[in-house]
């Protein structure tokens, strides 16, 4: 069995610190997994209980007093209003027994990430318009890799600190919120973590760690009552710094997306099963209640005013604490995309002061979620904050269940012009898939114009053209804004064309004759620093999407020596192939997608069930396209790829598979014979009407598109 660090630690009767000590001086050597992460098994407990066995001695024990001490912090550490930690049993229990096959969960209004750390077994995203939140979601639930040595190693470093020197913090804010000391120290080791940052000494989620750290610590012993709207005055400063080590959930989903955004803007950019709302309740503005630690997170060090010392708040001001809260909240639901919307709201609205009465009525609240769908009320009794100006008794936090009535996906297409893609038949084969599929395999994705549109969030695509899963998986990994930037940025290095900016007329051209004249040399000038390049990081992959856009029939073909050899095209990157590309990026990143490169007879059907989906769109055996090219699929492909969906089919897994019969005079003889061996399977004939190929070929002839299901 694995252990944690503090679950070894208390077996072995030691401390962490030791522990790690023994460790780092190689008294035992130990694994690490796939998330930077030490891997405590048994035998590493066996080795480490005969060596302390052996070497309990007055030297050892020594040894472990000097070792630097720390403790460990949990998502919950931590003081903040609305915080939905006591109520999560509550919550989960609603969603276990009401929502049905939920893969996927957005929690929109994070907050310190309580709710979201209930269904880290799921696929998450998080929002939060202040940074200082943000920060701590990528710290909790990024699937970053981090070294749990480095943090240990940094938090017990700046615990012994002792700062002189002045800065920022201290500058603004001693012996207000902070001692002189502390606030010495804050600021030393804020500065410290962007300084380390920068030169690449820490990445991106170990950064976001450090900061959670600190502003935890920060928390625990601020001169507040739990929140910055005011501190207390004439106290002694007994509290001091002390960082802890936070310590987040294993096996976090590696899909998982964090966005600081202003929720309205970003829900039409995302889908999911279930979308949790915790919005502001009443006019107490978040960013006015913690603006110092929104000032330590993104360490920008603006001037500060007024006795509380707080800096301009004014683009982190949110409408739900204001009149607009209403108008705001019916924007919200009606842009959502999601199976169930789960509300939070108490029912506040008049029994407090001004300050605590909600801001949105039921009537309100009902009139809203009833357009999008049925609503369920489910209560549970809370004590309500209060500053002490009210006297507030039988509070209830409410969730308000919205079962969104016909939200079905929205059909797009691929980023990528990928051959054989079946974008123009989703009308007819997507209506034929099952309406309740826990988890999908899409066997041979290809531009996986297929698994994005079925009604299933969690879906594997699997493909053996490791250039075309390399890209896709850029699409999952980058920002979106990220990659367009690059786009625009790559056609101006290489001058090629931007009819969508300039039109035709600015490259002596025009619609018909096509651009290829013009952008020959720079698009040649690009395939040949694509081919040059010997590393597959993420500028290669952007690389290739380019070429793929400006190449001809925007197809992907490399050639024996591993040389992407198509010529140039005669379009450009325009409106519409940007449309898609956002779209398809908006898709891959708000559904629990993995992408893998295998063989279809070594993807594993172990772990599916009856409510599971396989869906093989094979390349087909008597038509002649680039992915058949240099004996892509044989006779022996074909009659393994059958005798893989009899394995499905055995074990009650629901498959499709699309095929021809028949096409231009040659009949699949293998398929044929399996459908009459057989009988049970069912063949529905398809409307054979879509091209992609290239073209100079001719719709002559008969092609007999089928889909075959067993179900």
């Amino acid at each position: 069995m694995n252990y944690s660090a503090t679950q070894l630690a208390k077996k072995l009767d030691i401390s962490r610190s030791y522990l790690y000590y023994l460790k780092d001086n190689g008294v035992i050597e130990v694994e690490v997994n796939n998330n930077g992460r030490t891997v405590w098994n048994e035998e590493v407990y066996c080795k480490l209980k005969e060596y302390i066995k052996k070497n309990r001695t007055d030297n050892s024990t020594k040894a472990e007093e000097i070792v630097r001490e720390y403790k460990i912090t949990k998502i919950n550490n931590r003081r903040y209003l609305g915080n939905k930690y006591k109520l999560l049993p509550f919550i989960k229990r609603v969603v276990e027994n009401e929502c049905k096959n939920i893969n996927t969960v957005a929690d929109i209004f994070a907050g310190t990430g309580a709710v979201a750390s209930a269904f880290t077994d799921k696929k998450l995203i998080t929002n939060d318009i202040m940074y200082s939140n943000y920060i701590c979601h990528v710290a909790w639930f990024s699937n970053e890799k981090y070294s749990e040595d480095r943090i240990i190693n940094l938090i017990t470093g700046y615990n012994n600190l002792h700062v002189a020197e002045d800065n920022y913090m201290s500058n603004n804010f001693s012996n207000t919120y902070f001692s002189l000391d502390d606030c010495r120290k804050i600021g030393y080791i804020r500065q410290d973590i962007e300084d380390k940052y920068n030169a690449d000494e820490i990445n991106g989620r170990e950064r976001a760690l450090l900061i959670t750290s600190l502003l935890y610590a920060m928390d625990k012993i601020a001169n507040t009552c739990g929140h910055y709207d005011a501190y207390r005055q004439g106290i002694r400063f007994e509290k001091h710094l002390e960082l802890y080590v936070p310590e987040p959930e294993s096996d976090l989903n590696e899909n998982n997306v964090c966005y600081n955004m202003d929720t309205n803007k970003l829900v039409p950019e995302i889908e999911a099963d279930l979308v949790y709302i915790d919005p502001p309740y009443n006019s107490r503005q978040y960013c006015d209640a913690y603006h110092l630690l929104e000032n330590v997170a993104r360490w920008n060090k603006p001037k500060v005013f007024g006795v509380a010392k707080k800096m301009d708040r004014t683009d982190l001001k949110s409408d739900y604490c204001t009149t607009k809260a209403t108008a705001s909240f019916e924007d919200l639901i009606n842009s959502i995309h999601a199976k169930y919307i789960l509300l939070s709201y108490n029912n506040m609205a008049n029994k407090g002061n001004d300050r605590s009465n909600a801001k949105m009525s039921d009537d309100d609240i009902m009139r809203i979620l009833r357009k999008k769908g049925e609503v369920k009320i489910f209560a549970e009794d809370y004590k309500a904050f209060s500053t002490g100006k009210s006297d507030i008794k039988t509070n209830q936090e409410r969730l308000f269940l919205c079962i969104c009535s016909n939200e079905e996906k929205e059909v797009i297409p691929s980023a990528l012009n990928y051959t054989g893609g079946k974008y123009k038949l989703l009308s007819q084969i997507l209506p034929l898939f099952p309406k309740d599929i826990d988890k999908m395999v899409d066997l041979f994705c290809g531009g996986c114009n297929v698994g994005i549109n079925v009604e299933c969030n969690k879906v594997l695509f699997n493909d053996n053209n490791k250039y075309l899963v390399g890209l896709l998986d850029i699409f999952r990994k980058l920002p979106k804004t990220e990659i367009i930037k690059w786009v625009y940025s790559a056609i101006d290095k290489y001058g090629l064309s931007l009819v969508s900016e300039n039109g035709y007329d600015f490259y002596n051209s025009e619609s018909s004759k096509g651009l290829g004249d013009y952008n020959k040399l720079g698009y040649n000038k690009l395939r040949e620093d694509f081919n040059k390049k010997s590393e597959k990081d993420d500028e290669y992959y952007l690389m290739l999407y380019l070429l793929i856009v400006y190449s001809f029939n925007n197809q992907l073909r490399f050639n024996r020596k591993e040389e992407f050899n198509l010529p140039v095209g005669k379009r450009d990157f325009n409106s519409k192939m940007q449309g898609k590309l956002e779209a398809f990026i908006d898709r891959i990143k708000s559904s629990d997608y993995r992408f893998t490169i295998d063989d279809f007879r070594n993807v594993s059907i172990e772990g599916y069930t009856d409510r599971s989906f396989f869906y093989a769109d094979p390349p087909y055996l008597i038509t002649c396209a680039t992915y058949n090219e240099q004996s892509g699929w044989t006779e022996q492909d074909e009659s393994d790829l059958l005798r893989y969906l009899e394995e499905l089919d055995k074990k009650g897994i629901r498959f499709a598979l699309s095929n021809v019969l028949e096409s231009k005079g040659k009949r699949n003889t293998i398929l044929c014979e399996w459908i009459n061996k057989n009988e049970k399977y069912r063949v529905i004939p398809l409307n054979y009407d879509y091209s992609n190929s290239n073209y100079h070929t001719k719709k002559d002839g008969v092609t007999k598109e089928v889909l075959i299901v067993n179900y």
